[in-house]
């Protein structure tokens, strides 16, 4: 049975507006995808025309040691061809990983109006929200997923604000987290000749936020997707996914073992790893060396997903520009120097795109 819009009131209004979400479209019975999910048929996803890319994780705890050599260039490696690279032993404890996706499913299968409270406008925070889709007045077709953002600010505003059924466990993976996310940026910079130190730290990953992702069961699978393509804008993303997969990263450049140019691999889930991938702030930092990477989640009618990813960017008032060491060295700049809080209004102010929102950045030859 199709979910009735009360009183009259729209999809938008069900959907958005009173916290169900698309979770509380398909606990209504719905049985085939509304026409705003059904995305043109060049943005669906096909699972069969994509292959598997499942590479050896690369494990964190052998830098420093005998084969530190062999993991810098292996990270290198990846930051340059695909941007992204699955990653073990990084600090992060399995357990906590578990207690994530638990919370997770707590927070998403609660009723809706207790979501509803964490609704723009009238979250207790400004910093913690409850989104369906990714700018759904900007799109043309949604996206098949719902979610909760968390920015941190500190520890006090996480406890007091963050949402009660996951603020420990998305708290907890945050700081834990950090410390990896320093030391991969630190080993990316060393090799464009760069040193991170700690006020380039707070600059290039001085904002964090967690955002948990629900992808409902989906009874059109190959109509919609969850996440439409688009690279991340900021420096380093850290991502948890589950056991179901789902998703897909188109390769920019032949990349050998990454996959041919224009293909869409899957990035299978590694037990106990987690994903890391290149933002675009990386990619202009490096002036182009590093590729941000573009990617998609599909959706699934056999079983709910979660996945739980760390943004670490700029702070917006920060000045984003490639490196002077690396200019100096490529003998020209490919982006422009701005503020952060530029490129974040110009990439939130667009539906999902692909990799349009470097754009803004590109210098473009006389």
């Amino acid at each position: 049975m199709a979910p009735s819009f009360h009183n009259g009131g729209s999809l938008f209004d069900f959907v958005v507006k009173d916290g169900n979400g698309v979770k509380g479209m398909v606990d209504a019975g719905l049985s085939e995808i509304p026409e705003r999910y059904i995305q043109p048929p060049e943005e669906r996803i096909n699972k069969l025309d994509a292959n598997p890319n499942v590479p050896t994780p690369i494990d964190l705890s052998e830098l420093d040691g005998p084969h530190h050599d062999q993991v810098v260039e292996a990270l290198a490696k990846a930051a340059e061809t695909l941007g992204f690279f699955q990653v073990v032993n990084h600090g992060v404890p399995v357990e906590l990983l578990e207690r994530l996706k638990d919370s997770a499913h707590h927070f998403f299968n609660q009723p809706p109006e207790k979501k509803a409270v964490y609704l723009k406008g009238v979250s207790p925070s400004p910093f913690v929200k409850y989104e369906t889709s990714f700018v759904p007045e900007m799109e043309k077709a949604l996206e098949w997923k719902d979610y909760v953002s968390m920015v941190y600010t500190g520890d006090a505003d996480a406890i007091k604000y963050w949402p009660e059924k996951c603020k420990e466990s998305a708290l907890e993976y945050l700081k834990t987290s950090t410390e990896m996310v320093r030391r991969i940026l630190e080993v990316l910079l060393g090799k464009l000749g760069v040193t991170l130190d700690n006020s380039m730290c707070d600059r290039y990953i001085g904002t964090k936020m967690v955002n948990m992702n629900f992808y409902p069961t989906c009874p059109n699978p190959e109509l919609t997707v969850g996440v439409g393509r688009h690279s991340d804008m900021g420096t380093l993303t850290v991502l948890l996914q589950d056991g179901i997969g789902g998703l897909y990263v188109k390769v920019e450049d032949e990349g050998g073992a990454a996959g041919r140019k224009d293909e869409w691999i899957e990035i299978p889930p590694i037990p106990n790893a987690l994903v890391i991938n290149v933002g675009d702030t990386l990619q202009i930092l490096s002036n182009g060396k590093y590729k941000s990477a573009e990617h998609r989640v599909r959706t699934t009618s056999m079983q709910s997903r979660v996945s739980i990813p760390i943004f670490a960017t700029p702070r917006p008032m920060d000045k984003i520009g490639p490196l002077p060491q690396v200019v100096e060295k490529d003998g020209v700049a490919r982006y422009r120097e701005f503020l952060f809080e530029e490129y974040m209004n110009n990439f939130f102010g667009k539906a999902h795109e692909g990799k349009k929102s470097l754009d803004f950045a590109q210098i473009t030859s006389p």
